[in-house]
């Protein structure tokens, strides 16, 4: 049986020359959650996860799963495992073969070795392809193939980085559903890294936001869309306005802006645009308003709620909110805003 163990990290810093990657990080995981590490490209995630792995060395800080400090110690004693974000199978093993591959690193016989790898096969509904080679598997089989593969030595920590970023839309969201599954029935931590906040969302326990090698935000995932801490995590998790009257900041959820025609009564603070862009989005109507003071801002309105006011493009509009359901914006580690395609 497997032993769930907890992640601490310790002031943990990455350096490329006379570039930070990851700058003196603090992060405890406890055992058995699914923590996705969120953020642009280029934040830190990536390095962050290769030096839990092993497979770039810390500059500075400490690495430590359960009670061992692993910060000096190779991939193979650390009791993580990583699965690649091209899968990295081996092209002339078969199915079978690849998932066994460590196990006959380490002398295991080949009977011995073929039975746990088609525990793990059975696992995740690939042991009627025990038999073929890599090239003969969809992308979603592959996976399935490479997370076996990464199972087969038992670790406590499972390591993802951007796993499912090669998959198709519609296979994406039936293998994270899978993955979320998976983690459930193992009980051991999965540590995720993804760009997409809608992955992260679906996936976490806890999810720690990257911006410039600093830790922007972390926790659950309602935690972090209800009450974004700065503007970064506001623009990044996506579905809130940043908005700015005298000196304070604070977001605003679409959903919870509303819109009313000049003349007519606003309650609470508001602030006046015109309607640049309307979007039907299926469950709910996205309107666009360039603001007055310069900034885009947007609203979310139901179907029923667009057709009893129709507002249209270059319509004037106050925009209006409950001061009680603004979250205050503390300055960010970074004044960097992430791109529009975010959720890519």
């Amino acid at each position: 049986m497997t032993i769930k163990a907890a992640l601490e990290l310790v002031k943990l810093t990455k350096k490329y020359g006379t570039v930070t990657a990851v700058d003196a990080i603090d992060l405890k995981i406890p055992a058995g959650s699914y923590c996705c590490l969120l953020g642009p490209s280029g934040c830190g995630k990536t390095s962050t996860l290769r030096m839990i792995a092993g497979h770039e060395s810390a500059t500075s800080g400490d690495i430590i799963v359960g009670p061992k400090n692993v910060t000096d110690l190779p991939p193979a004693q650390r009791s993580t495992a990583m699965m690649f974000q091209s899968y990295a199978l081996f092209p002339h093993l078969s199915v079978i073969d690849n998932v066994a591959f460590a196990l006959k690193m380490k002398g295991v016989a080949k009977a011995e070795r073929h039975a746990e790898a088609g525990k793990l096969l059975e696992l995740v509904d690939m042991q009627a392809y025990s038999a073929r080679l890599p090239g003969q598997l969809s992308g979603g089989q592959q996976q399935r193939v490479a997370l076996a593969r990464a199972l087969i030595t038992s670790p406590q920590i499972l390591l993802l980085d951007e796993p499912l970023s090669a998959l198709d839309p519609f296979l994406r969201l039936r293998m994270r559903a899978e993955l979320k599954k998976l983690q459930r029935e193992l009980g051991i931590s999965f540590i995720h890294v993804t760009h997409g906040q809608d992955e992260a969302m679906a996936l976490a326990d806890i999810v720690v936001l990257m911006n410039s090698g600093r830790i922007e935000q972390q926790g659950s995932p309602r935690e972090i869309f209800n009450h974004p801490r700065t503007a970064f995590t506001a623009k990044f998790i996506g579905g809130h306005n940043v908005i700015a009257i005298g000196n304070e900041t604070f977001a605003v959820r679409d959903d919870r802006l509303n819109l009313r025609r000049p003349g007519e009564a606003v309650n609470g603070p508001s602030i006046a645009g015109t309607v640049s862009e309307i979007e039907y989005q299926g469950t709910y109507i996205r309107v666009a308003i360039a603001a007055d003071d310069g900034t885009d801002i947007s609203a979310q309105l139901t179907e029923s709620q667009f057709d009893a006011t129709n507002y249209a493009v270059g319509e004037h509009v106050l925009a209006s909110w409950d001061p009680a359901q603004a979250s205050p914006l503390k300055t960010s580690s970074s004044v960097a805003i992430p791109p529009s395609d975010k959720a890519a």
